[in-house]
């Protein structure tokens, strides 16, 4: 038990899938696991692990952002011995290629600045995404028939800014597909404490044209990244 999680040791998965909305991390656990339980419900951050196709996996809600993201992920990692970490989350499309609803597999992650870059001090690896966990993710969603795009990922860490898209224009220039506000620091923590990491990411919006998907059909446009996730996390076990 930590100060943000009550589950016990063992009762993780040595592979977590990391929604940051708690409602996403209940539906995938009751659309997709088996025998599933919840073993953490602490601050309303829910946590579930059950069985894929008979291989254990665990589920657990992160919030938003880099501050909350770092909580659980840092917990995860040192205290419950946790080697995969798979975000499923949302992101906004900053490009014509990255449509609504389409998948984004980030192959990396730029920063929204120099400090946020380093993850506020802590963990200053400027890396990406484990190989092996991408080459998978990208051969399973093209067998699997989902609509998605791999490249790079901006990561901010305002959700609410006053330069609303401006601020990303490094990026774009850069080829940036979507934003985020999570998955740099995921692939920082993750290799401070040597597992590996994978961000998958359902477009919801689009910070280009306005357009925005409606939170009543979010749940059912997760289907895809939550069964290619279990997909790749359950790969050679």
């Amino acid at each position: 038990m930590t100060a943000h999680i009550e589950a016990g040791k063992g009762d993780y998965a040595d592979t977590v899938l990391l929604p940051g909305d708690p409602q996403r991390a209940e539906w995938m656990a009751q659309t997709f696991l088996e025998a599933s339980r919840c073993v953490n419900r602490r601050r309303g951050a829910l946590g579930f692990t059950g069985l894929f196709r008979g291989k254990p996996v665990s589920i657990q809600a992160t919030g938003i952002g880099v501050s909350s993201f770092l909580i659980y992920a840092h917990e995860l990692l040192d205290f419950y011995g946790v080697r995969t970490l798979i975000r499923t989350g949302t992101c906004g499309s900053l490009s014509a290629e990255a449509k609504l609803r389409s998948l984004v597999i980030s192959q990396s992650a730029r920063p929204e600045n120099t400090e946020s870059g380093r993850v506020f001090g802590l963990y200053v690896a400027d890396v990406g995404p484990d190989p092996a966990l991408l080459a998978s993710a990208l051969s399973k969603a093209a067998a699997l028939g989902i609509d998605h795009h791999a490249g790079l990922t901006a990561c901010t860490d305002i959700f609410y800014h006053p330069e609303a898209r401006a601020r990303y224009a490094d990026a774009r220039a850069l080829g940036a597909l979507a934003v985020d506000m999570e998955t740099s620091a995921l692939y920082r923590i993750s290799a401070h404490f040597g597992a590996r990491a994978l961000s998958l990411l359902t477009v919801v919006d689009n910070l280009l044209t306005g357009e925005q998907t409606d939170y009543s059909e979010r749940q059912a446009l997760f289907t895809d990244m939550s069964r290619l996730a279990l997909e790749v996390a359950t790969e050679g076990r």
